[in-house]
C-alpha cells in the first residue's frame, strides 16, 4: 500500500464482537484467563492493550519498520533506549538537540555511569574520535530542535555499521511523513508522537520503531518492567491523528515554506533557520533524504536585545506562546528560556542556540493570515 492509504488502514481490523471500523478503547486493567496460562495474547495492560496493539501495528507500519513500541511520553521512549546500556557504556549524541533529551543524558543517566559525548553531526567524519571500545550508541536528529541543522543518516549510519554501533534517530520534527530513518540505516527510530503524528495537542506520546526482533525484544522488556506505558486513551487519540498526518503535513510544508521566505525578506529580521533555504549547509542532504522541509523554523531578530525579543514573544494573536509543536495551530516559542533551558547558556551559546532565537511550530491555518499576525508582532 501507498504511504497515505497505510495511514488510514494500517493497524484498523473491525471490532469482532460489534464490527466497529475503529478500534475500541479498551478501559480495562486486566483481562480475564480462561485458564492459567491461556490469555489469547492480553493478561494485563501494562503488558499489553488491543488498542495499543493496534497503534504499534499503525505506528510500525506508516515508518516502514517491522516492530513498533508505545510509550507514555518522548521522552519515556528515548528513556527505554538508553537503558538498554550499562554503567560505563558511551553515547555520541548531536550538540544540537531537544532539550528534554540532553537533560535525560546529563542529569539522569550520567549519574548512572552512562558517558555521553555531544558532537556537531552536521560533519559525519566528527564521529570518529569519539568511538571507541566502550562507545555503543549514537543519538542524533534531523532537522535539530531548533537550529534545523541537517544531519546525513546514511553517513552516519555507514559509520555505525563499520563500528557495530547502535544508531538512533529521533524523527519527531520531519515525521514519517517526510522521513524514513530506518530506510537511511538507522536502528532506532524514536518519536514524540505528541507532535506530528497526534497533531491536536491533546496527547502525550511516545514511541520506538525498529527493524531486529532481537532489538524489539529488549525493549519490550523495558516498557514492560519499567512501565511507562500509554493508556487506552492517548493511544486511541494518536491512531486519530495519524489519519490525517499527510494531509496536515502537506499543509504544514505549504505554510513553513511561505512564512521563511516573508521572514527572510523582512528588514527587521537577522536570520531565518530553515533547511528548505537553497544556501542551507543541508540543503543538499535534506533534499535527498526528506520528501519536504516541513513547517518547523527559527528567526533572530535584527534587535536581539532581551526587550525587543520579549516584546515580539508577546505581540501576536495566532501564534500561541507556548511550548509542544506539530500541532494544527501556529505556536511560537523562546528556547533559551523554555524548551532547552536545561542546557547551560554557555553551551547553547557555543552550539549557535542565541537567547534571542524565537523558535516557530507552523500550523495549518492560512498562510496570509499568519504572515499578518508576525508583521503585526515584529512591527
Amino acid at each position: 500500500m501507498k504511504f497515505a492509504t497505510r495511514l488510514i488502514h494500517a493497524g484498523m481490523e473491525p471490532d469482532p464482537s460489534t464490527g466497529a471500523i475503529i478500534p475500541p478503547i479498551y478501559q480495562t486493567s486486566t483481562f480475564v484467563q480462561a485458564a492459567p496460562g491461556n490469555h489469547k495474547g492480553y493478561e494485563y495492560a501494562r503488558s499489553q492493550n488491543p488498542t495499543r496493539t493496534a497503534l504499534e501495528k499503525a505506528l510500525a507500519s506508516i515508518e516502514n519498520a517491522r516492530f513498533a513500541l508505545s510509550f507514555s511520553s518522548g521522552v519515556a521512549a528515548s528513556d527505554a533506549v538508553i537503558r538498554l546500556l550499562v554503567p560505563g557504556d558511551e553515547v555520541i549524541a548531536a550538540n544540537d538537540m531537544y532539550g528534554g533529551t540532553f537533560r535525560l543524558f546529563s542529569k539522569i543517566f550520567e549519574k548512572a555511569g552512562i558517558r555521553f559525548h555531544y558532537v556537531n553531526m552536521q560533519n559525519p567524519e566528527n564521529l570518529r574520535p569519539f568511538i571507541n571500545s566502550k562507545t555503543k550508541l549514537i543519538w542524533t536528529e534531523t532537522p535539530t530542535n531548533p537550529l534545523m541543522n541537517i544531519v546525513d543518516l546514511a553517513a552516519v549510519s555507514v559509520i555505525a555499521k563499520e563500528k557495530d554501533l547502535l544508531l538512533c534517530v529521533d524523527n519527531t520534527f520531519a515525521s514519517p511523513c517526510l522521513q524514513n530513518p530506518l530506510d537511511l540505516g538507522a536502528d532506532i527510530v524514536v518519536h514524540s508522537a505528541t507532535k506530528y503524528l497526534g497533531g491536536h495537542s491533546d496527547v502525550i506520546h511516545g514511541c520506538l520503531m525498529m527493524n531486529d526482533p532481537g532489538l524489539r525484544d529488549q525493549l519490550y522488556f523495558i516498557q514492560k518492567s519499567c512501565g511507562a506505558v500509554p493508556g487506552p486513551q492517548d493511544c486511541f487519540l494518536v491512531l486519530r491523528g495519524i489519519k490525517t498526518l499527510q494531509v496536515r503535513m502537506e499543509r504544514h510544508c505549504q505554510n513553513g515554506k511561505k512564512i521563511a521566505h516573508y521572514l527572510r525578506k523582512n528588514p527587521k529580521v537577522n536570520r531565518v533557520y530553515w533547511c528548505g533555504f537553497e544556501d542551507h549547509p543541508g540543503y543538499a542532504v535534506a533534499k535527498r533524504q526528506m520528501h519536504d522541509f516541513g513547517g518547523m523554523l527559527s528567526f533572530e531578530l535584527k534587535n536581539d536585545s532581551p526587550e525587543e525579543t520579549k516584546r515580539v514573544l508577546s505581540s501576536t494573536k495566532l501564534f500561541s506562546l507556548a511550548e509542544s509543536l506539530g500541532g494544527v495551530e501556529s505556536l511560537m516559542s523562546h528556547p533559551a528560556s523554555m524548551t532547552h533551558a536545561s542546557i547551560p547558556r554557555e553551551d547553547r551559546i557555543k552550539n549557535g542556540l542565541s537567547d534571542s532565537l524565537i523558535r516557530l511550530s507552523v500550523g495549518i491555518e492560512d498562510a496570509d493570515d499568519l504572515i499578518e499576525d508576525l508583521e503585526h508582532a515584529i512591527g
